[in-house]
């Protein structure tokens, strides 16, 4: 060793000492950053550098039966700052002020706020942001979103319902449908660069939004439209406080219009009265008066206790019953069951139901839906009033008989009047035809469905003839529309208020369909506290119906009207082209370009029919060729046939069941 090295010996093994510790406590630093906290920074590194971004998916939107768009979704932006980190408060509010017209106080309110979270502006359009796009002001978060646009504004607004500001559902089909409409938002994530700008780049993890599913509903627009013009002229024709109206296809129980008056803007909700929104058809209940009065007719002929020309004293238009005056509208003597009808005579009815029982009309009642949900795919539904038998009073069977004691709602009067008019088989009201995914693919479908039958198809045959009379020679002369063989019946019933029937306060209603032998269309029509005349049926309800149709037969060709002549068959067109033999008496359908001259008169006197051809035709013309052949029918699927079992032109009894697909 030199002398150097024994000099400095005890500073080297220092100074060497010092930089073994040094090494050592680095590599335990560097494997405490790398792996033991090596996540921790991981992630702080990426939320330096990268910013995961959110991506909207886009509502699903609600479409008329023929594909006529109801909403569409609008692309608007949202300002909103964390106010600790706005470094130029005034000049934010001045330039959002400047775009906006409104007080830049408004703004510096909310940017002086001790918060960490501020709306400033919701619901922006592009062009009212303008500059502001692009002018950097630190702090301010600029997010673009969708809002719902409804194209007809009133029309329909009931039904379809809105959404709040945050594009949720919150009233209609938008709230009761609002899981299938929402979709599934996206995220992408972007790279921050060393000037701060945020911009994506290609490998970047990113997940695409899954547009919310679209709803097709039974609604026709143009059909929608007419009901709610025509209801509001009546309305303010008559001075009534609300009306109400629905318009349904009776074989399939399709709905194809409902509406009350007065309505509003789903665009503007926010500025109209919340007892506008809900949907009066299935939420407010009535007492009907008269159009009540197919109860007791129906279980009279359905008990074959009454026959069609026996006749009732009607008392000369008044009778005491127990403890209630009864009276009719005119001094009525000796009426028929169908003249009784014809001339709504409230002893009449009276008269013929203390022949057949409390416990059958009861039974009816039930029968045709009273006192339960239709099942129709709204919320809010009210299920009306029907005391059991038990629960009546020695009056209660004569008013119930005539419309009174029992609450019903108007969706409950339109099913209950299709059973009439499809032959006697209570159908649920359809509202959503279906549901379709972002690929269009059919997730959800409503089919026709049958919930019971109520009685046989002579007896609603007689039903039909007799509302048929009732619009010919009766009460509802007013709904007739010449050539179309209109059936119906007119209600007029007194409310109830400060615990009496009042003299000054009714409901008008009519119940109306047609062609009565082959209906296609069913209209319930409701005016609440007309003024006097129009607080009868026949005077306020019922012109609104005759109004409202003229104008739907005007407008759709698809309406077929009644076949009229002499012979006992007729030659019409169908949708096909193909000629069809209609029999007045117990109809039968055959296509002529297949079947044997020789099977027109077997077919009538046997137990054979030919097939129809079905292929083509809508599920409305499907039930009636099916129908007038006498047989069964099973449906898959919804839309238009295109397949049929058995082939067109087989013959088979009747009664075999037909299936049907459609697409």
């Amino acid at each position: 060793m030199t002398k150097t090295y024994l000099k400095y010996r005890t500073r080297i093994t220092f100074l060497a000492g010092i930089i073994l510790l040094a090494w050592a406590g680095l590599c335990i630093r560097l494997f405490q950053v790398q792996v033991l906290n090596g996540e921790q920074y991981q992630l702080a590194v990426i939320k330096q550098s990268q910013k995961k971004q959110n991506l909207p998916a886009n509502r699903g939107n609600i479409f008329d039966r023929e594909d006529r768009p109801f909403t569409r979704n609008i692309i608007h932006y949202t300002l909103s700052v964390n106010p600790g980190k706005v470094t130029d408060k005034i000049g934010l509010a001045t330039a959002i002020s400047d775009r906006t017209g409104h007080p830049s106080e408004k703004y510096l309110k909310k940017l002086n706020s001790k918060s960490k979270f501020e709306y400033l502006e919701r619901n922006l359009q592009r062009e009212t942001l303008g500059a502001l796009e692009i002018t950097a002001f630190d702090g301010l978060n600029i997010s673009r979103k969708y809002r719902r646009y409804y194209h007809h504004n009133h029309v329909g607004a009931q039904v379809l319902g809105f959404t709040n500001i945050d594009d949720k559902g919150i009233s209609g089909i938008e709230k009761d449908f609002n899981t299938y409409l929402t979709g599934s938002p996206g995220w992408v994530y972007k790279t921050r660069g060393w000037s701060g700008k945020v911009q994506h780049k290609s490998g970047m993890p990113f997940q695409s939004p899954v547009d919310g599913c679209n709803v097709q509903l039974t609604i026709d627009l143009e059909y929608q439209s007419i009901l709610e013009e025509e209801l509001t002229i009546r309305q303010d024709e008559t001075n009534a406080i609300s009306a109400t109206g629905i318009i349904m296809n009776p074989q399939t129980g399709e709905i194809l219009a409902m509406a009350s008056t007065p309505g509003f803007d789903n665009n503007k909700f926010s500025k109209s009265l919340p007892s506008q929104h809900r949907i009066r058809a299935i939420t407010d209940q009535f007492e009907p008066g008269s159009t009540f009065k197919i109860v007791p007719a129906v279980s009279a002929l359905a008990n074959n206790k009454i026959g069609l020309t026996e006749e009732f004293n009607c008392e000369n238009g008044e009778f005491d019953y127990f403890n209630i005056k009864i009276k009719d509208h005119d001094d009525y003597g000796m009426l028929t069951l169908p003249q009784i009808m014809h001339y709504s005579s409230n002893i009449g009815v009276i008269k013929f139901m203390e022949r057949i029982g409390p416990k059958s009309l009861y039974t009816f009642s039930r029968s045709f839906g009273f006192g339960a949900p239709t099942g129709i795919s709204l919320a809010g539904e009210t299920v009306g009033k029907l005391s059991p038998v038990k629960n009546w009073s020695a009056v209660s069977m004569g008013q119930i008989s005539r419309g009174y004691e029992v609450g019903v709602t108007a969706i409950q009067m339109a099913t209950a009047y299709s059973a009439i008019a499809n032959g006697g088989y209570l159908v649920s009201p359809r509202l959503v035809r279906q549901i379709m995914d972002h690929n269009q693919d059919v997730i959800y479908s409503e089919e026709t469905s049958i919930i019971r039958k109520i009685a046989t198809e002579k007896a609603m045959g007689n039903i039909r003839e007799i509302l048929r009379g009732v619009v010919s020679n009766g009460t509802g002369h007013k709904a007739e529309i010449s050539g179309w063989d209109i059936a119906g019946k007119t209600g007029t019933a007194q409310k109830w208020k400060n615990g009496k029937y009042s003299n000054e306060q009714f409901i008008s209603n009519f119940v109306g369909f047609f062609p009565y032998k082959d209906p296609q269309l069913l209209a319930f029509i409701m005016l609440d506290e007309p003024e006097k005349p129009y607080h009868w049926g026949s005077e306020g309800a019922a012109v609104a119906f005759k109004r409202i149709m003229k104008r739907i037969i005007n407008m759709d060709d698809k309406i077929v009207p009644p076949i009229r002549g002499q012979n006992n068959f007729e030659y019409v067109s169908n949708s096909v082209k193909d000629d069809v033999i209609v029999g007045r008496n117990n109809p039968v359908a055959f296509t002529t370009s297949t079947l044997p001259q020789g099977l027109i008169t077997v077919a009538k006197f046997t137990n054979k029919v030919e097939m129809p051809e079905v292929r083509g035709f809508s599920m409305r013309k499907v039930m009636t060729s099916i129908r007038e052949a006498d047989l069964k029918l099973k449906i898959q699927g919804s839309g238009i046939v295109f397949w049929q079992s058995p082939k067109p032109g087989t013959v088979v009894n009747k009664g075999t069941t037909c299936i049907v697909g459609l697409k």
